[in-house]
């Protein structure tokens, strides 16, 4: 199969027949064989009947329907298990991004030896104050912080060979760094494509601001894994180190001053220094004990954990068709 279309969706049931037209249109005009895997992300209107009708009449779509609302993350997740494709396209439901987008995805991974191309929503139709500039903050920090120079890490639409999505852990709110995720894993030819953004046609947006207070949280977070998820006493341990020896020299410092140089003078305990001296030492111990504690939680992770429950599928055994 050459093209598995992964779409995470939430209440979107207004689009998804025009989005799915799209698609089927864009497929057949360049003779790619497909399947489109709708991911119902625990949607409270229409959606999930209409990716069933859609089913009906199109053995290529397939859908996954959560228990309830999982997060994004979690339906990329279940989507890039099940997809069977050589190269696996993720879009958004709400048709602003563009399926003539897709043979140039296409040919970019299987032509170009990509392993992964993300969108660059250069020209956008949201509002400056509330989206863009955000986004440019955002996107600027997840630069400097990752090393992945990528113009737009938030874009739904990309591409990724079948490789890729095997071996990439999608998890927690960690959508946005996947490429992030892809070159921490080994993947490090990741290229990017401008693509088309359009306004949005119907409904309303499922993200406000504080998906950007989270996105940074998040990207300190991968920024930490990272670097230190696999020997978490690295970190710990160093400044544990560094606090300790800070500590242990103004306490040396007060011995010395007291014993030799200034012995009548004020208490040690009336002086600023035994007090720095006495919390880096309690916060170094500390920095170790957490230090410990990492090491330990990373021997007994917990990666088989369930982290989201489907209602139902549809279509995942059927033979796809041209």
């Amino acid at each position: 199969m050459d093209i598995s279309v992964v779409i995470p969706l939430l209440n979107e049931d207004e689009s998804l027949k025009e989005l799915h037209n799209w698609i089927v249109s864009v497929m057949q005009s360049n003779q790619f064989s497909y399947e489109i895997l709708f991911i119902d992300d625990g949607s409270t209107d229409q959606s999930w009947q209409t990716i069933t009708e859609l089913g009906e009449i199109n053995p290529n779509v397939k859908g996954i329907r959560f228990l309830k609302n999982f997060g994004k993350s979690q339906a990329l997740h279940a989507g890039f298990a099940k997809a069977e494709g050589d190269v696996v396209i993720t879009m958004d439901a709400d048709l602003q991004d563009n399926p003539e987008e897709i043979p140039e995805l296409f040919k970019m991974i299987k032509k170009e030896g990509l392993d992964l191309v993300s969108g660059w929503k250069k020209k956008r139709y949201d509002s400056f104050i509330s989206k863009n500039l955000p986004s440019k903050l955002f996107n600027w920090a997840a630069r400097k912080t990752s090393g992945v120079q990528l113009n737009d890490f938030n874009c739904g639409l990309k591409a990724y060979s079948n490789t890729v999505v095997k071996h990439v852990d999608v998890y927690g709110e960690m959508h946005r760094y996947i490429p992030v995720l892809a070159k921490n894993a080994g993947f490090i030819k990741i290229g990017e494509k401008v693509v088309l953004h359009q306004a949005r046609k119907y409904g309303q947006t499922k993200f406000g601001m504080n998906r950007f207070i989270n996105g940074f949280l998040d990207l300190i977070t991968i920024w930490f894994v990272s670097h230190f998820g696999k020997r978490p006493m690295h970190l710990f341990g160093a400044l544990g180190v560094i606090m300790t020896l800070i500590g242990f020299g103004f306490a040396f410092y007060l011995g010395i001053d007291k014993l030799f140089l200034n012995p009548t003078g004020r208490l040690i305990t009336d002086r600023p220094q035994f007090y720095i001296a006495l919390s880096t030492m309690i916060i170094g111990s500390q920095l170790f004990i957490a230090g410990f504690l990492g090491e330990l939680v990373l021997r007994s992770n917990r990666q088989n954990q369930q982290r989201y429950y489907i209602k139902e599928e549809l279509n995942l055994h059927r033979t796809p068709q041209l």
